[in-house]
């Protein structure tokens, strides 16, 4: 072998890396069973007694100088779906973007295009929202230009002006939006890296404005969305006294409450006639608000308030300050809204809400805080967060948590001459519109330091000070794609997908044994070190473990023993051809070498599309396929030759053997007409086609997972087995006729709820709504304790990219072969018959799926079920580049046969290697299938049916194509050019082959 040094070498470093890191997962395990230990009594684990060990060694050193911080940095991590956590995919909102840059402009023309572009989006996600909005504008307003609406002050470092062109305008704000995402991007990461969480994944969603995190083991979703969504827009205002804006309160109050009395189908009964006393009348507002109610009073409910107030005051029910009842803030906010308040109230005066609520006789209230803006109503602060250098979270002398805020020079000498204008009086620090502290100063205050105090707890505080510290969020986000997994799942799923590995690997390693006898030893620990560099390779890179990565790992221990399988094989047709044991090891190795390395860029080339288009799982299943491809050659092909050169060193014969009794005979002398029945081959795949669609369409379409639909989906366990249909019955009413789909999950007491419920509004509101409404339809079932395990969210956008990134990710595979193996083969027949095979085993899959529902076996098409067709055509391409490349070898070597005369034979020498590839693998996705778990079940049963056509194409369409495309056409031409040549029909030829 060439380049021994070099191989055993690059061998020994990365085995001494992988080593070094999958080292540090084995420290971390240990300190892990430390603190259970510690936290474990009479049989009962205290989760917050083995959370405060954690914590004690956060900072401690565990191994050596390593902390334990250093070492869970460093380890194998596990995703979220074998540990629990969260994964999020946000959206930076461009509609703010582009507001912002035209000065917030309230030109009609701009405002409705805006809104037409942001309704066409939901069904154009692949159109840039700034196509969308410049063609909605051309609509809107023919012939208008843009100039005019974006030279403004705000752009006037982007230099537009208003004689600037479109084209000009549109590329300024792709630019900004652009910068944006950057920013949110780097903010984001900020703040998820600051959260505290083992191994977080942020990663940028190519050629789109989205942004996906997924935070292993957190346990807090609602902390996770405020954390991440939160803009962080931070400003300070000063505070209107009560005595100055009481009078224009009591005169919008008299404004709405006369309002009420015009209109006759308002509901003005038993409402006290509105006050017009001044700011000094005992019976104004600022006088209520300057009497202490009582608390005892407090409790009364909005019908009550009524009778004490106008259309507006009849809503300030909390005692002793300006607020309200926490159920009556949308009135409140409809009416502060009015065109009343608008024309009454200041330009300078707007109304925010306190940050908390108060508890009052078990009644919420809010505070209302009235703050001063500019002159011109300005939506700029005097001073903003930007000048904020540092935050952090603090104690005050009470031992509350608050937050420390440090400002730049800039920033100080601004707060400095604020506050010493304010004596005596407010200033409202102010986060995202909602007041978080709004202290009366005693002082001026220079040097910048300042505290926001707020009631927080300890957690609200952190989050607080690292979102401060992180900076503000250019543009709005919304989550647009979520899942949580609950932790008991996840414990479920890592025992699911390790005996799920355990087993595919035990039974791949007892056949090979089995079969090739010594030399399937080797096969074995060429095997395990391969998992070895997997596992490895992954925490080197920090990539968690998940259940599709699995998936992917188990697909590769039974792809990396195909390359075993053919080198085994060809060393079997050499030592029974009569040569030494060298000469045939030599022979097997390099012979079989370019078979194995365009199986391997085939594969590679489909985990690279994947990793590329895919999201979330997909993405963590081509990771896993990727590393794969890259540690499987090294293993099978270079350190099974090393150890079994070692073996045989020196030595005529050698105890290693390449057979068993069982197999020494098996495939022996196999001559199956096999392209002779292609046309029954053809007959057969076409009816289990056109049945397979003609059920998917009774069937109204195929059954598309949420992933492609959109729509919500929660994982519910009840204390007893349930029936599906019964519990579809109870929740069907309250999703108000959206689809509806309800089926065990794995088991009897477990069920998939998926509703398209609301699916096309993807605010939290939304997501709390349906949570809601499947709560009161499973109140039926209260006795049986539903719990909520998990849940998923797609919205309609992003459901629509999926499907279309689905579809281009197969096209490309098929591409992608079509000339990687016209490369190789040099002739198109070869490329566009390896793409029809594979096409055909894509549509049989997708047949299979309809046929498998009529017999009640439900399965969904989703993300996972693409990377499923995807790896099945890998694997039927694998089978079909070995037979392609035996086909050019026996052409090669008898340059006077034609394609007909060496194809049966062609198929006829690799039908060995086909069938035990087929049944090594067939054997691990059987296991991946019953023990995997639901989550992969579909994937699993794709898997099965994939690799049994994928089998019988590379046989019997593939191959057969060339030779009706091309075989016939060339035996034709030599037979007219007078050449003597057998046909088809005729004997197989002796075929001439070398070493």
């Amino acid at each position: 072998m060439r380049n021994k040094g070099v191989i055993i070498a690059l061998t020994v470093v990365v085995s001494v890396l992988c080593a070094y890191f999958l080292f540090f997962t084995y420290v971390s395990r240990g300190v892990q069973q430390k603190a259970v230990a510690f936290a474990t009594h009479n049989g009962q684990l205290n989760e917050a007694q083995r959370q405060h060990y954690l914590d004690s060694v956060w900072r401690a050193p565990v191994f050596g100088p390593y902390t334990y911080r250093d070492v869970r940095q460093n380890e194998l991590g596990l995703g979220l779906d074998l540990k629990g956590g969260m994964h999020v995919t946000l959206e930076v909102s461009p509609v703010e973007i582009v507001r912002a840059m035209a000065g917030n402009s309230k030109e009609p023309a701009f405002n409705k295009a805006l809104a037409l572009a942001q309704e066409r989006q939901k069904t154009n996600s692949s159109t840039p929202f700034t196509t969308l909005f410049y063609q909605a504008y051309q609509e809107v307003a023919p012939g208008k230009q843009l100039a005019p609406l974006f030279a403004n002050s705000v752009n006037k470092d982007r230099k537009i002006d208003r004689s600037s062109t479109d084209a000009k305008v549109l590329a300024a704000i792709n630019k900004e939006e652009e910068d944006a995402i950057d920013r949110s991007f780097d903010i984001l990461r900020k703040r998820v890296d600051k959260f505290g969480v083992n191994q977080p994944n942020i990663q940028r969603v190519k050629g789109t404005g989205r942004i996906q995190v997924e935070l292993p083991g957190v346990d807090n979703p609602d902390r996770v969305r405020k954390l991440l969504q939160g803009q962080a827009k931070l400003e300070f205002y000063e505070v209107w006294g009560q005595q100055e804006f009481a009078p224009y309160l009591i005169q919008l109050d008299k404004l709405l409450t006369d309002k009420e009395k015009t209109v006759a189908a308002a509901p003005v009964a038993d409402t006290v006639k509105a006050t017009t006393a001044t700011a000094g009348d005992s019976s104004s507002l600022a006088a209520q608000l300057a009497k202490k109610t009582p608390a005892s009073k407090a409790k009364t409910d909005s019908t009550a308030a009524a009778q004490q107030g106008g259309a507006l005051t009849r809503y300030f029910t909390m005692p002793g300050a300006l607020g309200v009842n926490l159920r009556d803030t949308a009135r409140v906010n409809r009416l502060l809204r009015s065109d009343e308040a608008r024309a009454t109230l200041p330009p300078n005066m707007v109304l925010l809400y306190d940050a908390k609520p108060k508890d009052l006789n078990g009644q919420s209230f809010i505070r209302l805080i009235a703050v001063k803006k500019d002159r011109t109503g300005s939506t700029a602060a005097p001073l903003t967060g930007e000048v904020v250098s540092d935050a952090r979270m603090d104690y005050d002398q009470t031992g509350r948590p608050e937050v420390s805020m440090s400002m730049n020079p800039n920033g100080s000498k601004k707060w400095q001459r604020m506050t010493a204008a304010n004596i005596g009086k407010q200033v409202a620090v102010v986060l995202d519109d909602v007041v978080y502290s709004d202290p009366v100063v005693q002082s001026e205050i220079s040097g910048g330091n300042t505290q926001i105090s707020g009631s927080f707890s300890i957690e609200e505080a952190q989050d607080l000070a690292q979102v401060l510290k992180a900076g503000k969020l250019p543009a709005p986000t919304r989550i647009v794609e979520e899942a949580v997994v609950g932790p008991s799942l996840g414990k479920e799923a890592i025992n699911q997908g390790l005996y799920s590995s355990l087993a595919g690997l035990l039974i791949i390693m007892v056949f090979m044994t089995v079969y090739y006898g010594r030399a399937g030893l080797v096969a074995d620990a060429a095997l395990l070190f391969n998992m070895f560099l997997i596992l490895g390779v992954l925490a080197q890179f920090q990539t968690a473990l998940t259940l599709p990565g699995i998936a992917g790992l188990i697909l590769v221990i039974a792809s990396s023993v195909d390359a075993n399988v053919l080198i085994f094989e060809r060393i079997r047709e050499e030592l029974d051809h009569g040569h030494s044991l060298h000469d045939a090891v030599n022979a097997g190795y390099n012979r079989a070498f370019s078979a194995i390395f365009d199986s391997n860029v085939t594969t590679m080339l489909i985990a690279i599309i994947l990793g590329f288009f895919g999201t979330g799982p997909v993405q963590s299943f081509a990771v896993t396929l990727g590393i794969g491809v890259l540690t499987s050659f090294l293993s099978a092909v270079y350190v099974s030759r090393l150890i079994i050169e070692a073996l045989i060193k020196g030595k005529t014969t050698s105890s290693i053997t390449f057979s068993t009794f069982l197999s020494r005979n098996l495939f022996k002398n196999v001559n199956f007409d096999i392209v002779g029945k292609r046309k029954i081959a053809y007959a057969a795949s076409t009816v289990i086609i056109v049945v397979g669609f003609v059920l998917m369409y009774l069937q109204g379409g195929p059954n598309l997972g949420v992933d492609f639909q959109g729509g919500r989906s929660y994982v519910v366990d009840f204390n007893k087995a349930v029936v599906s249909s019964d519990i579809a019955d109870a929740v069907r009413p309250v999703f108000q006729g959206a689809g509806l789909e309800v089926k065990q999950y794995g088991q009897p007491n477990r069920m998939r709820i998926t509703t398209g419920y609301l699916a096309e509004d993807e605010t939290q509101a939304a997501d709390k709504k349906v949570v809601a409404a499947l709560n009161q339809g499973l109140t039926k079932f209260a006795a049986d304790a539903p719990v909520i395990k998990s849940t998923s969210k797609v919205g309609a956008t992003i459901a629509d990219d999926i499907k279309r990134t689905s579809v281009l990710s197969l096209g490309l595979t098929l591409l992608g072969i079509f000339v990687y193996v016209l490369f190789r083969f040099e002739k198109w027949q070869y490329s566009m018959a390896a793409v029809i095979a594979l096409f055909h085993d894509a549509l049989l899959v997708i047949a299979f799926y309809p046929i498998a529902r009529a017999f009640g076996l439900n399965y969904e098409m989703d993300q996972i079920f693409v990377a499923a067709v995807l790896s099945i055509i890998g694997f039927s391409m694998n089978d079909t580049v070995v037979i392609y490349d035996r086909v050019r070898e026996y052409l090669r070597e008898n340059p006077k046969l034609t394609f007909a005369q060496v194809v049966n034979p062609a198929l006829n020498s690799t039908f060995s290697r086909t069938m035990i590839t087929f049944t090594t693998v067939f054997l691990v996705v059987v296991i991946l299938y019953i023990f995997g778990g639901e989550t992969l079940r579909s994937f699993s049963f794709a898997m099965i049916i994939g690799i049994i056509f994928g089998t019988y194409s590379s046989l019997f369409i593939a191959t057969p194509i060339i030779l009706d495309t091309y075989g016939k056409k060339e035996e034709r031409e030599r037979l007219a050019a007078g050449e003597d040549v057998n046909t088809l029909s005729g004997d197989a030829p002796k075929l001439r082959t070398t070493v």
